[in-house]
């Protein structure tokens, strides 16, 4: 006999009981696992019965039909997501920062009166429907990202390339965000874009950009003296008709003064006129008296003589004489 034929043999009796009580913790441990999911406040979930839709879930805690029976997919409803052109972010934050690499297949574009424009993007779009964007489009992301870029590649090409570079900037994003939500909407998408903005619009580096920088300091340097001189406007302008409005204010207040003295004056005529007329030679010798009055009451002495002077030199002679007696 061999070494092999006299090895005894050692046998695990198997019990029932115990293999009955491993199936049941594992079935328990199952349905355990299986039976429930958590949906966050950020999310919908879109659940499964056999492999087909059965309703959407809202954020909480629900329970579904253990062993893959019901599946559940949560979707990020309430999030809002960014999609890039021409460039990427590496890491997101208060300090972005941004690939090195460039994407001249998305960004470089031909405008309307053929030159060539390097364009970047963003577009910002967010879930509505989860049940639409989980099965009506088997590839999402690139759909976007394709129907995006033939959106604004149309819309540069439609334009000049001074029209891009300055002031139809709001217009094509205000119509690429229209155009964009239209295409998704017929293709039953699910999202909806909330944003689309066009990050840097330049020249392709060489000679053409060059010139374009120059232009552009060109017309940076026209807008400081226009608003230079409008500063200038603004501050002399009003000064000088504040300065004129004084001028005529003054002037007009002279004006009402030499009138109204020259009203007060007439009416004093008048009233001095109405008393004269009532007794004119009591009213002639009054008016003489007080023009004597007038005309010599800063008189220190004074003398009233006659014509031939026969009143007053012999009352002077005598006084001399007088005064001289004494003396």
């Amino acid at each position: 006999m061999s070494e092999r034929d006299v090895t005894p043999k050692v046998r695990f009796p198997i019990n029932g009981r115990i293999l009955s009580i491993v199936v049941v913790v594992l079935v328990l441990l199952g349905i355990a696992t299986t039976s429930f999911f958590v949906v966050d406040q950020t999310e919908e979930a879109v659940v499964l019965l056999l492999g087909r839709y059965n309703r959407t879930a809202a954020p909480g805690l629900h329970f579904k039909i253990p062993f893959g029976i019901e599946q559940n997919f949560n979707v990020p409803t309430q999030v809002v997501q960014n999609m890039t052109f021409g460039f990427r972010v590496e890491r997101a934050g208060v300090n972005t920062v941004f690939s090195d690499v460039d994407y001249p297949e998305e960004s470089i574009m031909l405008t309307g009166d053929l030159n060539i424009v390097d364009v970047e993007w963003v577009v910002q779009y967010r879930i509505e429907d989860p049940r639409n964007w989980l099965f009506n489009v088997e590839n999402r992301e690139k759909t976007i990202r394709d129907i995006s870029q033939s959106v604004v590649n149309r819309l540069v090409g439609d334009r000049s390339i001074m029209d891009v570079l300055g002031d139809e900037r709001p217009n094509i994003e205000g119509l690429a965000l229209d155009e964009m939500n239209a295409i998704f909407g017929d293709y039953g998408l699910g999202v909806r874009v909330t944003a689309v903005r066009l990050q840097n619009i330049v020249p392709p580096i060489g000679r053409v950009q060059d010139a374009f920088e120059d232009v552009n300091r060109a017309v940076q340097d026209m807008n400081r003296l226009i608003n230079e001189g409008r500063e200038t406007y603004n501050r002399e302008i009003p000064k000088a008709r504040g300065e004129a409005e004084r001028v005529v204010q003054i002037a007009q207040g002279y004006a009402a003064e030499r009138v109204n003295t020259a009203r007060g004056d007439a009416a004093r005529f008048l009233n001095v006129l109405e008393e004269y007329q009532e007794d004119p030679d009591t009213n002639r010798t009054r008016l003489y008296v007080e023009m004597v009055e007038d005309v010599f009451g800063g008189a220190e002495e004074t003398h009233l003589i006659d014509r031939s002077l026969s009143n007053f030199i012999p009352l002077l002679n005598l006084q001399q004489n007088g005064t001289g007696g004494q003396q």
